[in-house]
């Protein structure tokens, strides 16, 4: 029997855990089969506090597991199968393993959708970006290109003029999702421009990305672009399918309800998994302090 189960080992979950376990509460990170989340992905980290000369992504996540480690809650390397969420405590199943908690932290995360074409992959941080808050004053006086045709790639197109030398938004189709607000912004700045009708078919490189092939779906031509950096700007999907019982919006994100918990009395929720609007790790570190504390307090209300 736990007191916490944590699920989840990216920044909200280790920090969670740090919390946790310091106030003596018995803690299980559930950590997944990959554990680390989104940056252990990530090359250089400028903006996480504490760190001025900046930091490698996967060194930022194993100094964070190893001060987590320092406090002993149990680790367990892989997915949650289904967890019980009908009656308390709690049933959580891994495998063939099954782990009870008096409560449970919901810290998995979201995942950038990938537009999935050669090359994407393989330049993952050396030119291809999920994250322009993240990454882009590295591409000062680059010209790149954001993919998609919502707000948020309109905002992130935008960010980027601080930074680059043009920045091109590439759409699929003549029309956008963005609202007319974000649109008219994008428009009227003279850093931006626009390719419509258009899909990208490969990023191209060598060491870092130096352009990418295009396909225009109306006029049925091919043609490369010579830029400096790829941002996809598609929209991110938060890990929460498997816990069934918990209310998500329409886009699949946990709903918080009160100061982190969630419609389950003793669930709590911290991370990307509910924020939709920052998805920086300094938050979801800061998300998984305010969940550990709030299931500190609702589980001294219960005894």
């Amino acid at each position: 029997m736990f007191d916490v189960i944590i699920v989840g080992s990216g920044p909200a979950g280790l920090t969670a855990s740090i919390y946790t376990t310091r106030a003596n509460l018995k803690t299980l990170i559930i950590a997944g089969a990959v554990w680390g989340g989104q940056l252990q992905l990530t090359t250089l980290v400028e903006n996480y506090p504490g760190f001025p000369d900046g930091i490698q992504g996967p060194e930022l996540m194993t100094l964070m597991r190893k001060q987590a480690e320092r406090f002993k809650p149990e680790i367990v390397e892989d997915n949650v199968s289904s967890i019980d969420f009908s009656s308390r405590p709690f049933k959580v199943s891994v495998g063939t393993k099954t782990f009870e908690g008096k409560s449970v932290i919901i810290a998995t995360g979201a995942d950038s959708k990938k537009i999935g074409v050669p090359g994407e992959k393989e330049f993952a941080g050396r030119g291809v970006s999920y994250c322009a808050t993240c990454d882009g004053a590295f591409f000062k006086e680059k010209d790149v290109v954001v993919i998609g045709g919502g707000d948020t790639a309109m905002e992130e197109a935008l960010f980027l003029t601080h930074f680059a030398k043009t920045v091109t938004i590439i759409h699929r189709r003549d029309e956008f999702k963005a609202s007319k607000i974000m649109l008219d912004r994008a428009k009227a700045n003279p850093k931006i421009k626009f390719i419509v009708n258009t899909e990208v078919k490969e990023v191209i490189g060598d060491q870092k990305v130096t352009g990418v092939k295009l396909f225009n779906n109306k006029e049925n031509k091919e043609n490369e672009l010579t830029i400096g950096g790829v941002f996809v700007a598609i929209g991110h999907v938060p890990n929460s399918a498997v816990f069934k019982g918990i209310d998500v919006d329409e886009q699949g994100y946990v709903k918080v309800h009160d100061h982190y918990l969630t419609n389950v009395e003793g669930v709590f929720v911290a991370g990307d998994v509910h924020d939709r609007h920052y998805r920086q790790a300094v938050t979801a570190a800061g998300y998984g302090s305010s969940a550990a504390l709030e299931a500190e307090r609702w589980l001294s209300s219960q005894r």
